[in-house]
């Protein structure tokens, strides 16, 4: 069978002779295996291949000219923000913030990170990546305001493949509150590989939030690895719809003792749509804690997944986990899969894990029609109490009331 893509080293511009040679050894690696499919037991719920075969004629990488367009801002609240198109940086402002203390530049691909030739995007994204950008905040220093990444796509980006590389530096005692924002109703199917660095050193605190907030013909696969240090806090909410694919695939390490971290995820789900969150959460010190609540409301045609694994090492006595991911389906046609995993091998911890799903309560929706409240309306309420339940432990108000509004507008379709 002919394979459906055409990815050329030759289409990036500006490479050495060393450059050219390791990429080229990522993209023999990828040829040897292709996209995942399901015999890969990380994408036994999610055949990428065969996704992207039926959606696609012909795969390209392609040095792409990015628009510098106008772009919706947030006026919700006041924020710095950082502007990518196809992946790149085009532009940043940090009014909000003392300079002295923020470095943001175009990733450096110069400096070579450890090939995980188990994942052939990985594989894919270390031969083809271009664009991304570094952040490094300084030690001590708390943003003042949040951090927007506005995500953005050009026109011309039919049948071709982004693939970028971004680094997230926190360190000690440092803090931000950081939203990435996809903002883009573009008809044109194109595929996303993006690879996330976070650090986050003595003290830091992070929180990551993810927002899908349009209708998009894109398909998304996103990896993050986080590595968190001694008393680190690293906090997770992810709010997406209207992607025609998007996977998540998260993996936290929490390598000292007394990190914390939390994945809350509200994905609702319509048509043919197809998510998937995927975590795995390495307990590698003692006395740390992680909390997942993943929440998926499906109708339609569409497809949810969740694979959640928490890993505890010997050594990590006094470890505190929690995985619950919990799914609401609207429609015989939708379809939810789960995968829960807890793999310990220290004897003093406390883990806990479970997944359930099943359709609305109708005794819920009865109630609210005898007081008055129409159905379509009634049903809305219920899957908005479903989801927003996810958003209870943010504390910032402002923050908070934005993402309530987000959730609301996808819920009901405007």
């Amino acid at each position: 069978m002919m394979n459906f893509y055409d990815f050329k080293i030759e289409n990036i511009k500006d490479l050495s002779l060393d450059e050219k040679n390791s990429r080229k050894k990522n993209l023999d690696l990828f040829f040897q295996n292709g996209f995942p499919n399901k015999k890969d037991e990380d994408w036994k719920f999610t055949d990428l291949n065969s996704i992207l075969g039926k959606n696609f004629n012909n795969i390209a990488n392609k040095e792409s000219i990015s628009e510098d367009k106008k772009f919706k801002t947030i006026e919700d609240f006041e924020h710095n923000f950082i502007y990518l198109v196809d992946g790149k940086l085009i532009s940043n402002d940090f009014s909000y913030e003392d300079k002295s203390n923020i470095s943001i530049n175009d990733y450096n691909y110069k400096n070579k990170g450890k090939s995980d030739e188990k994942n052939s995007l990985t594989l894919l994204n270390n031969a083809l990546a271009t664009g991304g950008f570094t952040l490094e905040v300084s030690k001590n220093y708390k943003f003042a305001k949040p951090l927007i990444i506005y995500n953005y796509f050009s026109k011309n980006l039919k049948e071709s493949i982004i693939n970028n590389k971004n680094s997230i530096i926190l360190n000690a005692e440092s803090g931000l509150n950081l939203i990435n924002y996809i903002d883009d109703d573009s008809k044109d199917n194109f595929v996303t590989n993006t690879i996330d660095s976070i650090i986050i050193k003595k003290n830091a605190s992070l929180k990551n939030i993810f927002i899908n907030n349009s209708r998009c013909n894109g398909y998304f696969y996103r990896f993050t690895k986080s590595m968190l240090e001694k008393g680190s806090i690293y906090d997770n909410y992810l709010l997406s719809t209207g992607l025609k694919f998007n996977k998540l695939d998260i993996e936290i390490d929490h390598n000292q003792e007394n990190s914390r971290s939390s994945i809350f995820s509200a994905l609702n789900l319509l048509g043919s749509e197809h998510q998937e969150i995927k975590t795995r959460i390495n307990h590698n010190a003692p006395n740390c804690q992680s909390y997942q609540k993943v929440k998926n409301v499906l109708n339609g045609q569409s497809k949810g997944v969740y694979q959640g694994k928490i890993f505890v090492k010997n050594i990590a006595q006094k470890t505190d986990a929690y995985q619950l991911s919990k799914a609401l389906i609207l429609n015989d046609k939708s379809e939810f899969n789960a995968k829960p995993e807890l793999e310990i091998y220290a004897d003093d911890v406390k883990c806990s894990h479970g997944s359930t799903s099943g359709s609305v309560d109708f005794d819920s929706i009865h109630y609210l029609k005898s007081r008055g409240i129409p159905e379509k309306k009634a049903l809305k309420m219920l899957i908005n109490g479903f989801l927003s339940e996810v958003l209870e432990k943010l504390n910032d108000i402002k923050l908070k009331n934005f993402l309530i509004k987000i959730l609301d507008r996808q819920i009901n379709g405007y």
